[in-house]
């Protein structure tokens, strides 16, 4: 029985131990810990990796969601249009801010949110939409510009899962909107050793927001005409993504040409009327490789006994989570996303993931939705 876990970051790490090391013993030699050159460095790095004139580093990709909503004036009472299939946070910033998430049903194709919804809930709170490019996807970015520009909203894109994806038009993600927000959380792409994350924007007086908000407002020191937050990124994390920046693209291309075998062998397989692959885009960056299937549940607790690691994104809509109750949604409010809830299985695509791997999980995969058949290639080969 093969191993294939969900993500290898020793595999990883084994390749570019020294580098980072280095990188490490440099940050302690210097004793500057917090916002010094190497935070500055990434800054740059990553602002022209997305073509973005502002990078501002903060402590997670949580609070870069949450410094760029304070950026713009996300107050007690505004609404902001997000989807109910993402990653708690996206929604849970939104709230924190005594704001309220107002959720849009995703596309069943591209677990993005549908921009067709985004109209209808509208109101005269609505001070912003929340896009997230999901999984490594851009959302439909050109819908939702325009609904913007005719309302007068900021867009705040929810890049968390898409450094370096690029929508239809080639622009890069977290550059779309007034601001975009990555996070380094350690499983993302381009993962720190602990909590990280990035602002982008193209917008001076937003990005000198930022860098304000996120030293408690401070500016100088001690003296607070806001109330921010502690959001500094630390040198020690910097210092390692800055090494990590430069294998980005090989990762990315072995991220692409990883969700490019599995489509063959599903194909080989013959199990495209069982599995649903996630529908490709140019610039997609497959953070994750999310197959839907019935069975969902039976087929993760099969693999785990084959050896394979797999994960559920999402278990719950955010509509449905207990905290969101005062919201008053319902099971059925939000039908594409709850289906997505149900049938949504995230495989390994890491960049070191091996042909070998890859195939062991289609095969399993076959085995448990025809077993009669796989059976009988066994006894075939056997003989």
């Amino acid at each position: 029985m093969m191993k294939v876990p969900l993500l290898d970051l020793q595999a990883q790490y084994s390749m570019i131990r020294w580098e980072v090391r280095a990188a490490i013993d440099r940050v302690c030699d210097s004793q500057h810990f917090i916002l010094g050159p190497e935070v500055m460095a990434l800054e740059r790095n990553i602002s022209s990796l997305c073509g973005a004139q502002f990078a501002v580093g903060v402590s997670s990709g949580t609070d870069a969601l949450l410094a760029a909503l304070m950026a713009i004036g996300i107050g007690p009472g505004d609404e902001v249009i997000t989807s109910p299939f993402s990653f708690f946070a996206t929604a849970g910033v939104i709230a924190r801010l005594q704001a309220r998430p107002v959720f849009v049903d995703i596309d069943a194709r591209s677990f993005n949110f549908n921009p067709d919804g985004v109209a209808a809930a509208l109101t005269g709170r609505t001070k912003a939409i929340l896009p997230v490019h999901l999984f490594g996807r851009c959302a439909e970015m050109d819908d939702i510009m325009e609904i913007a520009a005719a309302h007068g909203l900021h867009v705040i894109e929810d890049a968390a899962q898409a450094i370096a994806a690029r929508d239809r038009r080639d622009r890069a993600a977290g550059t779309i909107g007034s601001l975009g927000c990555f996070s380094f959380f350690p499983s993302k792409n381009l993962g720190a050793f602990g909590d990280a994350g990035m602002i982008v924007t193209l917008d001076g007086a937003f990005a000198e927001a930022v860098r304000l908000l996120r030293v408690h407002g401070a500016n100088p020191k001690y003296y607070h005409n806001i109330v921010g937050g502690n959001f500094r990124l630390d040198e020690l994390q910097a210092a390692v993504l800055r090494v990590k920046l430069k294998y980005l693209p090989l990762w990315t291309q072995a991220r692409r040409r990883n969700a490019a075998n599995y489509r063959n062998l599903f194909a080989d397989a013959g199990l495209l009327d069982q599995i649903e692959l996630p529908e490709d885009s140019a610039g997609h960056v497959y953070n994750q490789f999310v197959i839907r299937c019935p069975q969902r549940d039976c087929l993760q607790g099969y693999l785990r006994s084959r050896g394979v690691a797999t994960e559920i994104y999402y278990p719950i809509p955010l509509h449905l989570q207990k905290c969101f109750q005062y919201l008053g949604h319902r099971r059925g409010d939000f039908p594409r996303a709850e289906a997505a809830s149900r049938e949504a299985l995230a495989l390994p695509v890491y960049p070191e993931l091996t042909g070998d791997q890859q195939r062991y999980v289609v095969e399993q995969i076959s085995s448990f939705y025809f077993p009669v058949r796989r059976a009988l290639d066994r006894a075939v080969s056997v003989a």
